[in-house]
């Protein structure tokens, strides 16, 4: 086992269980954020596809606990890769608090950086009042550099041009953009309190556009329910996490959108 302490002042380690060789790798990220999206993106997405755990993200500022699927401990933040190296996943069951944004952003952006990531692909949510009213949620992107720019253009992604950002991706695209690895994040609809599979179904669209991967999306609609009801706990996690970054960062918001 290759274990990975990339800042040890912070306590967060990147651990990797296998000698996989990877080649400029995409890296797509999902962490749970309002409607889920991101881990319900990642976790549908490596379900469907035949890709390998190959470690894992640990830190003494996450919680102490453990996931259980089809009877195996899993630790709660997870990385895969396609068998050619060319694709890497981070998976998290567990909503990152306040205190390890930064230093997990830290971490990470070091990792993408030793594996030569030719792009950081993340996955999220945009919360909107009239979810209901949308029959199909529409996907915006943001990103990093001229070039991820031209490839939101040409894959017909529109981009988001005025608003602000909080959580652990804002971190990660700013950390990105300063060490030169390139960084989009997609942005779908989605209802702010509620487990949300179409939200999800709708960036995993936006995604096949920008990499070439395949993924039959039906069965998110057909599980939808089942899906929200598995994730319940997660989301009244995540929106605590949530609720302390908002009130953390009230008294500093821009002044255009205070």
């Amino acid at each position: 086992m290759n274990d990975k302490n990339l800042n040890s002042e912070v306590r967060v380690k990147v651990i990797e269980e296998t000698d996989k060789r990877f080649n400029n790798p995409v890296i797509i990220v999902g962490f749970p954020e309002v409607g889920l999206v991101g881990t319900i993106a990642t976790s549908f997405m490596l379900d469907k596809l035949n890709f390998e755990e190959i470690g894992y993200i640990d830190s003494e500022l996450f919680p102490p606990l453990v996931v259980i699927h089809n009877g195996d401990i899993k630790n709660p933040v997870r990385i895969y890769s396609d068998k050619d190296g060319g694709i890497i996943v981070i998976l998290s069951e567990i909503a990152i608090s306040p205190s390890i944004i930064s230093p997990l952003a830290e971490s990470l952006v070091d990792w993408f950086k030793r594996k030569n990531a030719s792009s950081v692909i993340l996955l999220s949510g945009i919360s909107v009042t009239n979810r209901l009213e949308i029959e199909e949620p529409e996907c915006i992107g943001i990103s990093n550099t001229k070039e991820t720019k031209v490839m939101l253009k040409n894959a017909d992604i529109e981009e988001m041009l005025e608003g602000f950002l909080i959580g652990i991706y804002p971190e990660l695209l700013k950390r990105c953009k300063k060490e030169g690895v390139p960084g989009t994040l997609l942005l779908s609809q989605c209802f702010p309190n509620y487990p949300d599979p179409e939200a999800a179904a709708s960036v995993l669209k936006s995604l096949q556009k920008l990499i070439n991967i395949k993924i039959d999306l039906e069965e998110l609609f057909v599980k939808g329910e089942e899906i929200k009801m598995k994730a319940r706990d997660l989301m009244q996690q995540t929106r605590r996490v949530i609720g302390d970054i908002q009130k953390n960062i009230e008294q500093s918001l821009p002044i255009m959108y205070g």
